[in-house]
């Protein structure tokens, strides 16, 4: 397959939720975050920055997401919004509606939602023009 450089998920990660950790409240952050452990709460990026999140296989997130770049391989209970693109792992397991403009789907992961396709005019992080 090729891709474009910008559809891919960056390689720094700049803030790592350990496995054992467990978090309840909103996160919004920059650059690259990883989730190996739970958070029951919504995650965003800033609406002027590119992030990137990794849901890791042990992970999972109750609350929306909502990220320019997104691999998740664990379990989210919430909607989840890709700018960019979005790529679901073996492992995936969504219970909600996926937005995305460029989705890579591996065998075995699982959404239980509706797939909206958003286009090259539409903007996920703006909210208003829904």
């Amino acid at each position: 397959m090729f891709f474009k450089k910008s559809n891919r998920a960056q390689n720094s990660i700049d803030t790592l939720i350990g496995a054992e950790t467990r978090i309840e409240g909103d996160i919004h952050f920059s650059g690259g975050l990883r989730v190996d452990g739970q958070v029951k709460g919504n995650i965003s990026e800033p609406a002027d920055q590119a992030g990137t999140l990794i849901l890791s296989e042990h992970g999972s997130i109750e609350g929306s997401v909502t990220a320019s770049k997104i691999v998740i391989n664990g379990k989210v209970i919430g909607n989840v919004k890709a700018a960019q693109f979005i790529e679901l792992q073996a492992k995936a397991s969504i219970k909600g509606d996926v937005n995305y403009k460029s989705l890579e789907m591996h065998t075995g992961a699982v959404i239980e939602g509706k797939l909206v396709y958003l286009g090259d005019h539409l903007s996920v992080l703006d909210e208003g023009s829904h």
